[in-house]
């Protein structure tokens, strides 16, 4: 197996100018993965989409010079949502997609997301492959089969039209007032336009983008501004997004932070109700709250959980044939609309919702209440401290403690030589007790 020196769990990211993320890389990038998808005999086409950064353009230059160079054409959006680029990936015919984006990073980080033909994120396997074409000489095209790249303008207009589609005909957000925060990045035109076109009033922040300012003290990782917008502004509720537009979180009309666990159970009763829960279960992840669980199990709904990353979710999703799933963080997958995590489609779902019940987001919102739930972190230098005897009796011990009233989940970082230690149960004295002495233990024999 070829070892991943580029991919992580969500493309290729970094420190922009810094490896892997400089002009050379990205451009090798473009190569291999273009090669990779020369397959049969018509001409071939990769579209591309990047947020606000100011490094987008180099980056995006790079990735073209590298697409054309094996003989794909090059079809550009400019800034647009990632879940966009894979609408319009498929949409087109195309065989590639990519997105230039560092999602809620700051600035100065960029990164490399690529979809197949079908709108879904590369397999483990495409992205191995094209891993290993990395380490060989680019498959030149010869003179005449040069690709070509164009910019077309309407991309925003047809993501737009697309995520409306979402919502049905007879439900309008006509007395709605919202609050979007588009976090100066990648949906500063697509979701107020959208949300404002079904009929409710917009007031837009993080719509300014410069270059320098994506996720800066706006959007869904600084989600302040967008309460104290709508406490400021007597808005119904706020939608903030982050640089990509992939995910949101979302506070209603008291500026009170609502998180994914409370999306997700808003969907899945809106769509038991209509009948179209597939599988009849959601799918969210290892830290998604019990107290999610046990509402579902009130109303006859399975929760699958899977390891945390949208992209795990997805998978277990597409496996059992399910149609919603989520993270706790604001990830939703909503595959009746899109292959991808996409905060503009959930966020007009919401509204939807709250249009239907004519109830303030305060109550829609809070459809369950939550146990408590805490979560830190334990640096540690070397080893593996969850191999530790001593440490694996203790989480033993804890996991006996909570049986039939709570839950324990200990995973390492997958980015950071950290070990988190999340537990939840109805005791919450007992929950920070029990957290309190992992950690001590963990750091203790970690070193």
């Amino acid at each position: 197996m070829v070892k991943r020196r580029f991919f992580g769990t969500d493309g290729i990211r970094g420190r922009t100018n810094m490896s892997p993320m400089t002009p050379e890389i990205a451009m090798r990038v473009g190569q291999a993965a273009g090669s990779h998808f020369l397959r049969g005999k018509h001409k071939h086409r990769v579209v591309i989409g990047k947020d606000t950064r100011l490094s987008g353009y180099m980056m995006e230059s790079a990735m073209v010079a590298g697409f054309t160079s094996v003989g794909m054409d090059v079809v550009q959006f400019g800034p647009i949502p990632t879940p966009a680029v894979a609408l319009l990936t498929r949409s087109m015919r195309a065989d590639l997609g990519v997105m230039i984006s560092a999602s809620h990073n700051p600035y100065e980080d960029n990164g490399i997301k690529l979809f197949g033909p079908d709108g879904f994120k590369l397999s483990d396997k495409d992205e191995l492959m094209i891993e290993a074409l990395l380490e060989e000489p680019a498959q030149l095209a010869v003179s005449r089969d040069i690709g070509r790249a164009r910019r077309i303008e309407d991309a925003r207009g047809r993501y737009i039209h697309a995520v409306k589609a979402s919502v049905p005909e007879n439900i309008r957000f006509d007395g709605l007032h919202v609050v979007v925060d588009c976090a100066n990045g990648a949906a500063y035109q697509v979701a107020p336009a959208a949300i404002w076109e079904l009929g409710a009033k917009v007031t837009a922040i993080g719509v300014t983008p410069n270059g320098r300012n994506i996720n800066d003290r706006v959007g869904s990782t600084h989600v302040e501004t967008m309460c104290e917008t709508v406490v400021a502004a007597g808005a119904d509720i706020g939608i903030a997004l982050d640089g990509d537009a992939d995910r949101l979180i979302v506070c209603d009309e008291k500026g009170q932070v609502v998180d994914g666990d409370q999306i997700m159970a808003l969907m899945a009763m809106r769509l038991k109700r209509a009948e179209n829960l597939k599988a009849n279960k959601l799918v969210a992840t290892i830290m998604s709250n019990l107290g999610l669980e046990r509402f579902l199990a009130d109303h006859d709904i399975g929760l699958l959980r899977a390891q945390v990353g949208d992209r795990y979710v997805l998978e277990e999703m597409r496996k059992i044939g399910a149609n919603l799933g989520g993270e706790q963080s604001g990830h939703m997958i909503l595959l009746d609309h899109a292959t991808t995590g996409d905060g503009t489609i959930t966020a007009l779902q919401i509204l939807a919702g709250l249009a239907e019940s004519e109830r303030p987001a305060s109550e829609l919102l809070h459809m369950f209440e939550p146990v408590p739930q805490l979560l830190k972190n334990v640096r540690y230098n070397s080893g593996q401290p969850l191999a530790n005897k001593v440490v694996q009796a203790a989480i033993a011990d804890a996991e006996a403690e909570l049986s039939g009233k709570g839950r324990l989940v200990i995973r390492p970082s997958g980015t950071e030589p950290l070990i988190r230690v999340m537990a939840e149960g109805d005791d919450a004295a007992q929950v920070e007790t029990i957290v309190d002495q992992l950690c001590d233990i963990i750091r203790n024999e970690a070193g």
